[in-house]
């Protein structure tokens, strides 16, 4: 890396995943305090149907109009990069006019794309075989952590507690929809419905009758519109609790932020895409729970951020049930960073502010070698 220049940043957003115009929002905000006397920075969108392109890295065009609630997108014209990278971790651009030519060095590279193409370890592996460091968790665990059921799977094989469930493969409802319509129906009368491989709270459906098979199949079709693996949960009585990790910075125990209590706005069910970006939710940090139980949160939270094999940062969420038992919910390697998302806003209440927060996602990616980790 040359003493002579800037650390060149580039920022990657938007993507194919149902969550594009979140990324685009977490882009926005990251790009509006990023430190441009310590950085350069180099916006590049990833539009709905997969094109690379330069864009704007403008935040003010990357943020939810607060009048009609309309949400930004990435849009499809721009210079198309028909490769990424090169081996060297040089930014390749098609010009309409010049061809194809190498725009500029990348030093590192802020993936901060949500769902599938993103945080799935799919473009994780693109930048380690491109020989390109980058933010955040690697193949394994970033598809591990995308996938809940696995992530259950690695859970409970490291002794985590989290709720009970009923994975549904394609083949399996194709094939085996009674017997699968069985196992949801043992698991209690309430469940929630969601894509085995979304986040964002996208395709989620609470079904209040587990035994009205009509309703079950109508939510895991739902589910199925977002990805043909589908997780079925036992409905947790209890309080949303959710932690910040982050990558310690002298290579030992992750930091556990303060967790913070979700609060769903009145006229929603649960936590769903409206009830998080564009109602009135909100969190309470600290949460309102024993101290005794707030260590222990913040403890599981390092040890699911271990187990899971994770880097850089993390959001753990978890249920606080009111005898005192802590579950694990969901586990998201590229947390929202919105100024409505929680991961930001429990490190503030810690003391990490939103600007540290980005330096800190950049730096500890800086100290990683690039390739295979």
């Amino acid at each position: 890396m040359s003493e002579q220049r800037k650390i060149r940043v580039a920022v990657v957003f938007g993507g194919r995943s149902s969550e594009h115009e979140i990324s685009c929002v977490t882009a926005g905000s990251v790009l509006s305090v990023i430190d441009h006397d310590r950085y350069e920075v180099v916006p590049v969108g990833i539009t709905r149907s997969g094109n690379w392109v330069l864009t704007s890295g403008d935040p003010e065009r990357l943020r939810i109009d607060e009048g009609t609630k309309a949400l930004p997108s990435v849009p499809e014209d721009g210079a198309d990069l028909a490769l990424p990278f090169d081996a060297a971790g040089q930014l390749m651009v098609v010009d309409p006019a010049d061809g194809p030519r190498r725009l500029a060095e990348v030093d590192v590279v802020l993936p901060l794309l949500h769902g599938p193409f993103g945080e799935d370890g799919t473009i994780q592996g693109l930048f380690e075989m491109m020989g390109v460091r980058y933010a955040g968790a690697g193949v394994f665990s970033s598809a591990a952590a995308m996938d809940k059921v696995f992530m259950k799977a690695m859970l409970v094989g490291n002794g985590i507690p989290t709720s009970d469930f009923v994975a549904i493969s394609d083949r399996q409802w194709r094939n085996e929809r009674k017997k699968v319509l069985d196992d949801v129906a043992e698991l209690g009368e309430t469940v929630f419905v969601k894509p085995a491989r979304a986040g964002s709270s996208v395709g989620i459906t609470k079904v209040g009758d587990s035994s009205d098979t009509d309703a079950v199949v109508a939510a895991v079709e739902a589910a199925r519109e977002h990805d043909p693996k589908v997780l079925v949960e036992a409905q947790v009585v209890g309080r949303e609790v959710e932690c910040g990790v982050l990558e310690a910075e002298d290579g030992g125990t992750p930091d556990v932020s303060f967790p913070a209590e979700v609060h769903v706005a009145e006229g929603f069910d649960f936590y769903d895409f409206e009830a998080k970006y564009l109602s009135s939710s909100s969190l309470t940090i600290p949460a309102g729970i024993p101290e005794e139980a707030t260590a222990r949160l913040r403890a599981m939270a390092a040890e699911v951020f271990e187990a899971m094999g994770c880097e850089g940062l993390a959001r753990v969420d978890f249920f606080y049930t009111e005898d005192g038992e802590v579950l694990v919910n969901e586990l998201n390697t590229m947390p929202g960073f919105t100024p409505a998302s929680a991961f930001p806003q429990m490190w503030g209440a810690t003391g990490v502010d939103y600007a540290t927060l980005v330096d800190r996602m950049i730096t500890t990616a800086l100290r990683r070698s690039p390739g295979l980790r």
